[in-house]
């Protein structure tokens, strides 16, 4: 076949996707159960796994660069990925509802022929969540992860997955990409007048002021917020991310209207949304395993429900940057940028 006459179905491979089903708890219709509909679920699942994985790579390939320029389409680019993957996970998590049309004595049909395999064993699953940043040691029942008996990956998917958390995760590559921030050099301040005339050891003169006016809008019962603010900003920082990246990303917040800092607050808004999308993804996924199963064991050798549940509150890869609105005060009393900043952030070529 010439490529001229290229056919739809043979482009997309249409049969091989079609011939993909076998279940294993019936071999003809007159038998048929909801096993066929746990299959196409789980394939499409994956595939839409295959396509987050490919935008992710995409995205970590434009930030392994040593600087990025924003005046060219990398940005843009970026959250645009980003913004796909989002919408990816929102279609997943749609999709949860198609398969809560399966009941509890629907999936006793055929829930033992498959055993040991289980939605844990999905190696692009681990590989997406280990690329977006979330660590071995941030995870729920980490013992679970590093073993190849039942239940667990095989030998290959492991070794992928262990190299794949050996690489530049893409938080990695956002921290580093923070800390290049230029927006805070001396050179753009010399104009500025501070507010309060405070010194903190040699603090930048912006974030003096900063802190005085967090400080003033904190309540009586909000007191420790103060300690907490030296600790994220200047001291350690907040999980694995450095105060200077912290203050990078928190200035990108505040200022998010300057036309340079649009897109840079686009994507850290949505690495926060993907984390939130996963955690609802999971939600959906516990919830719907424990009104299958109850308080049974995952066919996988995991404790099930409980398993899921614990994962929720765990596994978010940015929460550091979903928590820097804990540290803004009103639009209206942030302190005026410098006008050599100004139009430096303005697109001025």
């Amino acid at each position: 076949m010439n490529m001229k006459d290229l056919y739809y179905s043979d482009y997309i491979e249409l049969n091989r996707i079609l011939d993909s089903q076998h279940p294993k708890s019936f071999d003809s219709i007159d038998k048929g159960n909801d096993e066929m509909l746990f299959i196409i679920i789980h394939q499409v699942y994956e595939l839409w796994f295959k396509q987050i994985l490919f935008e992710l790579d995409l995205v970590r390939h434009i930030f392994i660069q040593d600087r990025i320029n924003d005046n060219s389409p990398d940005m843009s680019s970026v959250v645009h990925k980003l913004k796909r993957i989002a919408k990816i996970l929102e279609l997943i998590n749609q999709q949860v509802s198609v398969l809560e049309t399966m009941t509890a004595l629907d999936f006793l049909e055929f829930r033992n022929v498959l055993v040991p395999a289980s939605g844990f064993q999905s190696k692009q699953f681990r590989l997406i969540e280990a690329k977006l940043g979330l660590k071995i040691e941030q995870r729920y029942k980490r013992e679970y992860y590093k073993y190849t008996r039942k239940g667990g990956l095989s030998e290959a998917d492991l070794r992928e997955v262990d190299q794949a958390e050996g690489e530049s995760t893409l938080k990695e590559l956002i921290i580093t990409w923070l800390e290049r921030m230029p927006y805070l050099d001396e050179g753009y301040w010399k104009e500025y007048q501070s507010i309060y005339k405070e010194d903190l050891n040699g603090t930048h003169k912006f974030w003096s002021d900063y802190r005085k006016v967090y400080q003033n809008s904190l309540s009586e019962i909000e007191g420790g917020r103060l300690a907490e603010f030296d600790q994220v900003f200047f001291e350690k920082g907040r999980g694995n991310v450095p105060p200077d990246a912290m203050r990078a990303a928190l200035f990108i917040m505040l200022y998010r209207n300057l036309p340079l800092f649009q897109s840079p607050f686009e994507l850290l808004n949505t690495l926060s949304e993907i984390d939130e999308l996963l955690s609802n993804w999971r939600y959906r996924h516990f919830m719907m395993v424990r009104r299958m199963i109850g308080l049974r064991v995952g066919t996988g050798g995991t404790s099930g429900a409980g398993y899921l549940e614990g994962t929720l509150s765990q596994h978010y890869a940015f929460r550091e940057f979903t928590e820097l609105v804990t540290f803004l005060i009103e639009r209206s009393k942030l302190p005026n940028l410098p006008n050599a900043l100004k139009e430096k952030v303005s697109f001025n070529l």
